[in-house]
């Protein structure tokens, strides 16, 4: 008995050992050899990348802005009363979260603290739900890709059981052979697509938590900067100077 098993398992070994292919070739194989399910995770893992890729693009280059330097001119043009020039900088970044909740803090500055806090608040709650937008996506992501591929393995494996019992002995390590590749392919294919999707998720999700707080942040310093300039201060440094 313990002879049969091992000649079972050293011909599923040998009939599954990785062929001399190319990149292109070894793909094809791959895909074809882990059946329906395989091309169905295609897909989601052609989401993944898109989703990933457009979240990639909107944070680090569209979104992106250094807010230290940035914060540093605003609060000189301020404290100088060259409001007007302050609000034109921030047009200059038209689609950065921080530049468009500190331009409407600057366009009613004019109108008292309560008026800026209220633009300020209002300002935040409208731009940065779109920096977090789409990245909870990943997640689902990984949890649909890694269910197909347990429903592709599952399909494989009773395929292949059916299957013994209605071919001669010498076919059964052939179709063991292949009911197992196409197992693994499955199984192999979703859990790479889930470690991909949780490793975008976590950098994205870091990334824009970080640019949320650092808007909400700069924000406040900015209703800081206003009702110290109406006390009468023209230094950012803090120096009091009558007006």
């Amino acid at each position: 008995m313990i002879s049969m098993v091992s000649e079972l398992l050293n011909g599923v070994l040998l009939a599954a050992a990785p062929e001399k292919l190319g990149l292109v070739d070894s793909t094809v194989k791959f895909f074809k050899d882990g059946g329906p399910f395989m091309f169905v995770n295609l897909f989601w893992f052609a989401a993944a990348l898109a989703v990933a890729a457009e979240r990639i693009y909107t944070l680090m280059f569209r979104y992106n802005l250094n807010a230290p330097p940035f914060m540093e001119q605003i609060s000189k043009l301020v404290m100088t009363g060259n409001v007007d020039r302050a609000v034109k900088l921030c047009s200059a970044a038209p689609n950065a979260p921080l530049a468009k909740v500190i331009r409407a803090g600057l366009t009613r500055a004019n109108r008292g603290e309560i008026e800026v806090a209220k633009a300020v608040e209002e300002s935040i709650v409208e731009n940065t739900p779109q920096v977090s937008a789409r990245i909870p996506w990943l997640w689902s992501l990984a949890n649909i890709a890694t269910l197909v591929g347990l429903v592709g393995t599952i399909f494989g494996l009773i395929g292949t059981f059916q299957a013994l019992g209605n071919v001669p002995a010498e076919q059964k390590q052939t179709l063991l052979s292949d009911g197992i590749s196409k197992a693994m392919n499955n199984t192999a294919f979703a859990l790479s697509i889930a470690v991909l999707c949780i490793v975008f998720h976590l950098i994205l999700t870091s990334y824009s938590k970080a640019m949320v707080e650092t808007v909400e942040l700069n924000a406040l310093k900015l209703e800081n900067l206003l009702s110290r300039r109406h006390a009468g201060e023209t230094h950012a440094d803090g120096e009091s100077r009558a007006a």
